[in-house]
């Protein structure tokens, strides 16, 4: 019979993975950006990945030797950050944007991905064995819903830039 601490250590180990994917995923569609915002949005979704993998290997590493989910928390410090990089990036490109079909397939999986990141974290912090364990898990799944946001944005930006700035920037009409 596995124990709860094995049970927890296995919850780890496929997260790690989850991320360990994710990273070369965003890392691979990011070489095959068609332009500046996605290689350097894609980029920076590496970076996440591999923080969060980072976060579940210091944990893997604690668990084993204590046998206690250790006291880490996630710190979201780099979610404004990529949210003002897109920004930024989306004024500076405008709407003189053209997406290749492939680059939407590429931001579809991406958004795949973080649904089912999202949905494996929210399991894991419903059966975790520590308080501290579910309140991590939740964290993390929080993180993967920005993600999926800024996803989502920048596929309706690659799918119609002038409806996207429509939506997003609220020009006023006054007839003048």
């Amino acid at each position: 019979m596995v124990n709860e601490n094995e049970k927890t250590l296995e919850g780890l180990r496929v997260a790690v993975q989850m991320e360990i994917d994710g990273k070369e995923f965003y890392l691979k569609a990011s070489r095959e950006s068609g332009n500046e915002m996605g290689r350097k949005l894609l980029e920076n979704l590496s970076i996440e990945e591999d923080l969060h993998r980072q976060k579940f290997e210091q944990i893997y590493e604690i668990l084993q030797q204590k046998k206690s989910w250790p006291g880490i928390k996630l710190e979201p410090t780099r979610r404004q950050q990529l949210k003002t990089l897109f920004a930024q990036q989306a004024e500076e490109l405008g709407t003189g944007i053209t997406a290749l079909t492939t680059e939407l397939d590429a931001v579809d999986t991406a958004m795949d991905m973080e649904n089912k990141s999202y949905d494996f974290y929210k399991a894991r912090s419903r059966t975790a064995t520590f308080a501290a364990e579910k309140d991590f898990y939740k964290a993390v799944a929080a993180e993967e819903t920005e993600h999926h946001k800024l996803l989502r944005d920048y596929y309706e930006y690659l799918k119609d830039p002038v409806q996207w700035f429509q939506q997003k920037e609220h020009p006023l009409m006054d007839g003048a």
